[in-house]
């Protein structure tokens, strides 16, 4: 299983897709078209016999019924919407809060460099960025970059401290940070600022990291 920089599963998201042309649907009558037929079929009655009248009461109630449940699912087809958009706006809103992934995996595989990136909340002065294994042990120590607060990117060779190469797999990234002030802090992969949101498919991305990940990929924002 590929995890990406901001420890989420691999995946492509490629240029929106084109929607099909829409087929008119002619499997199913219409109001108007049950109308037209009632039309029809007075206009083409026999005089000397002439179409029941309790006949004709009953096709009238079909055709209310019919007109009842179109503007029916019309309304429903409006609702759906109303609540679409006000899904969209509720995402727009979560701009420039934090999203929490709900994990701070990173993926090892022999022979190549793991790329992942870091969010720090605050101005780094000092700091050590931790590789752990499944224990939570530590298994290599990179020295954080000095800076003021935002992302950042690192990249791990597959090597312990003592320059031996680890298994291939699954392993966790967390920062320890002294601010120039003083303060101690942490931080880990999987948790970012939403920078953007993007809409694409009827799916919602937000822009984390370096990358995009679905909306419904997120555990926490806050």
């Amino acid at each position: 299983m590929a995890i990406n920089a901001v420890g989420q599963d691999s995946s492509i998201y490629g240029d929106y897709t084109t929607s099909a042309d829409v087929v008119e649907d002619k499997t199913s009558l219409s109001n108007d078209d049950f109308m037209t037929l009632l039309l029809v079929e007075l206009q083409n009655q026999d005089p000397t016999e002439p179409t029941d009248t309790e006949q004709i009461l009953t096709q009238t109630s079909q055709l209310a019924t019919l007109e009842s449940t179109d503007n029916t699912n019309k309304a429903l087809e409006d609702l759906s919407k109303t609540l679409a958009t006000s899904s969209d706006f509720g995402a727009i809103s979560a701009i420039g809060k934090t999203a929490d992934l709900g994990s701070n995996a990173i993926a090892y595989t022999e022979g190549e460099d793991t790329t992942f990136d870091i969010y720090f909340p605050s101005d780094i002065a000092s700091g050590n960025v931790e590789i752990l294994d499944v224990d939570g042990n530590i298994i290599r120590s990179i020295s954080a970059e000095q800076g003021s607060s935002g992302v950042y990117t690192y990249t791990w060779d597959g090597k312990d401290t003592a320059g031996n190469a680890v298994d291939e797999g699954v392993y966790y990234a967390t920062a320890s940070y002294t601010t120039p002030q003083g303060d101690n802090l942490t931080t880990r992969v999987g948790t970012y600022p939403i920078e953007s949101v993007r809409f694409d498919s009827g799916e919602t991305y937000a822009k984390v990291g370096s990358g995009y990940v679905a909306l419904s990929d997120i555990a926490e924002i806050y």
